[in-house]
């Protein structure tokens, strides 16, 4: 998909904002989390776009598109029935993605402006896994890659989430390269031992991310 339009942010510099990508199952919460307990606050694509799938005029829109059979008996959206789609067609992922983003979009904006005004707020998290896809790259002031092999990947969406390889790797399919995530990433950190370590990696890139960024 093409990159929608990212939040403008002409003006408000008063803190850094940092992006974090990886693969599916890589950890992107656990150092989005880390981050926060720093000091930063966190703004989660996916729970974003979730909250989108529940307005309105959204669910409007889709059963316009697919029909109710996309519905939950109690009127929402069935989400597992719209990946069953859109992963199997990429013209109808881009439909979808067109919808959200540009949505997703106006709520970012309004919520960094928020936070940009807000003293206890040290910086600003991007939790987005398809951040370079969106353009959202261009807003960072730093990007962080989170590493972690597809075995190790697979394991944990296998445990979390149920999903096979296969169904890993049809879900990737829509994104880009992660050797090229990773090769344009400012920083990487690996996600392969403890959550300590990992915390003790972020520590770093948050400091420096700090400094350099008042530098």
């Amino acid at each position: 998909m093409g990159a929608v339009s990212p939040v403008c942010v002409v003006g408000l510099r008063n803190k850094p904002v940092i992006g974090v990508t990886g693969g599916i199952g890589a950890g992107k919460s656990s150092v989005a989390d880390a981050f926060g307990a720093l000091g930063a606050t966190v703004i989660d694509s996916d729970r974003m776009a979730h909250a989108q799938l529940e307005q309105r005029e959204v669910i409007d829109t889709l059963v316009d598109w697919w029909g109710d059979s996309i519905l939950r008996p109690d009127g929402g959206i069935d989400r597992r029935a719209v990946a069953s789609i859109v992963f199997e067609d990429a013209e109808q992922l881009r439909r979808l993605e067109g919808l959200l983003y540009r949505r997703m979009d106006d709520a970012r904006r309004r919520m960094m402006a928020e936070l940009e005004t807000n003293a206890d707020v040290k910086a600003i998290v991007l939790d987005t896994p398809k951040l370079y896809e969106a353009g959202l790259d261009s807003i960072c002031d730093a990007v962080v890659f989170v590493d972690a092999d597809d075995a190790t990947r697979a394991s944990r969406v296998a445990a979390k989430r149920g999903w096979s390889r296969d169904e890993l790797r049809r879900r990737e399919k829509s994104m880009n390269a992660l050797d090229k995530k990773r090769a344009r990433a400012d920083y990487v950190v690996t996600n392969l031992t403890s959550i300590e370590d990992l915390r003790q990696q972020v520590n770093r890139v948050f400091e420096s991310v700090l400094e350099s960024f008042r530098g």
